[in-house]
């Protein structure tokens, strides 16, 4: 299957335009959100050279996003770059999490491979099939409990455009877990804890 950026493009502006006044934007080398201001009318998710991932990333943020953070370039959170220390990438890992699993279904939505990051090249190494893991169980409580509502929005576009079957199911999500010492196995206590965290992300935007 055909996949070109400029799509992705126009499915956005298609889907949210009208109602949040804001566009898709291929950028250069760094994605940022960039607010309406005096030089600009509207809104602005910028994306990294056309790349499809970049764009489905910075896509995800937005819908998490809440009105006021959304006024705010990037989000209003300040990013430490590759190179973080251990604390640093844990804590990114951890709101990570969240978007990553809406990505994640944006690519299947698109019928296309998904790949967690870490985006830690220089930096510490964490548990990476621990952070998987993590993501694929948040993946399981939206396809359980629903995606935020401008991703199921983007999700229906996407399915439309792709002519994937609708709706996303968990068998559509692949996951196999490496196990070393212990099993990343999805457990009824996992899953409440990744509900609770659901839980106050919503409330913290």
């Amino acid at each position: 299957m055909q996949h070109n950026y400029q799509d992705l493009i126009t499915i956005f502006s298609d889907t949210f335009f009208d109602q949040y006044n804001t566009l898709l934007i291929k950028g250069g080398d760094e994605p940022l959100y960039s607010p309406a201001d005096e030089n600009c009318a509207y809104h602005q998710v910028i994306f990294a050279h056309g790349y499809y991932a970049s764009a489905f990333h910075e896509i995800a943020h937005w819908c998490q996003a809440g009105e006021k953070r959304r006024l705010l370039e990037d989000f209003g959170y300040w990013y430490i770059p590759d190179g973080r220390n251990e604390k640093q990438q844990k804590k990114f890992e951890q709101v990570e999490v969240y978007p990553q699993a809406i990505e994640w279904a944006f690519n299947v939505a698109a019928q296309k491979t998904f790949h967690t990051s870490a985006d830690n090249l220089n930096g510490f190494q964490g548990d990476t099939e621990g952070f998987k893991a993590k993501v694929y169980q948040q993946v399981l409580v939206f396809i359980e409990q629903g995606f935020p509502p401008r991703a199921q929005q983007f999700i229906d576009a996407l399915m439309t455009f792709y002519n994937t079957d609708s709706p996303l199911v968990a068998e559509q999500f692949s996951y196999d877990a490496k196990t070393s010492g212990e099993s990343h196995v999805i457990s009824h206590v996992e899953s409440d804890i990744v509900q609770q965290k659901k839980e106050q992300a919503y409330q913290a935007f």
